[in-house]
């Protein structure tokens, strides 16, 4: 089996894995659910991170290819994805602020909602980030990416163009069935932090979408997906 084969059905297994435990531990022991699997730092948590920062490598060894090829743009692009990955990561573990210990600037003490060095717990006239642009907004633009443009990519030749012009991955239908079944999981554990499970199953979709996307033939060098 090829390695890319191996790590992407790994990456897979271990979503379902955390889909499946997830609803177990909130039904039988929710105290551990919230206060240690999902808590801050915790095992859900530092996965996510660590997958987030694993999907933004993963894209920005995408980019020397298209620069190779001459399509510098698909290359800044593809650097721009990357970085924001990377930007998901930070924020999820507050940039390291509870590692390393350093106290909080007194713009975050003052209007972040955790007291903390990050932008989606900031509270912004009383409404907090995460729950506006980083909630609703971005679940959306997640799920049409996800479960919508696996499905069109094949079918509609703008949707196609469009995606291999802007160097963007295009999950396979199996990502979006996964999406799906997160939500329908995550929401029905009603604990606290129950969504930190969410995060975690989308940031090992990425890697898994990074490694091995749908167009991935149309990336330079690339014959076919392995």
């Amino acid at each position: 089996m090829p390695p890319r084969t191996l790590i992407d059905r790994t990456l897979l297994a271990l979503a379902l894995a955390v889909l499946a435990a997830s609803p177990v531990l909130a039904f039988l022991v929710p105290g551990y659910f919230s206060t240690t699997f999902a808590a801050e730092d915790g095992p859900v948590e530092s996965g996510t991170a660590l997958m987030l920062f694993a999907a933004g490598a993963l894209l920005a060894a995408r980019a020397p290819g298209f620069a190779r090829a001459g399509r510098r743009g698909a290359a800044a692009l593809t650097v721009l994805y990357a970085a924001l990955f990377v930007f998901a990561a930070g924020e999820e573990i507050s940039w390291g602020q509870r590692i390393f210990g350093w106290g909080t600037p007194e713009f975050f003490a003052a209007n972040n909602y955790q007291k903390e060095t990050n932008l989606h717990n900031l509270t912004i006239g009383g409404h907090r980030l995460g729950r506006t642009l980083f909630g609703s907004v971005l679940t959306t633009v997640l799920l049409l990416y996800l479960v919508v443009l696996p499905l069109l990519y094949g079918r509609v030749r703008l949707i196609r163009r469009l995606a291999d012009g802007l160097a963007v991955p295009v999950p396979w239908p199996h990502h979006g069935l996964l999406a799906v079944g997160a939500s329908v999981v995550v929401a029905a554990i009603d604990v606290p932090r129950n969504w930190e499970v969410y995060e975690l199953v989308f940031a090992l979709l990425a890697a898994s979408i990074f490694l091995r996307p749908q167009n991935r033939a149309a990336e330079p060098d690339q014959k076919a997906p392995l």
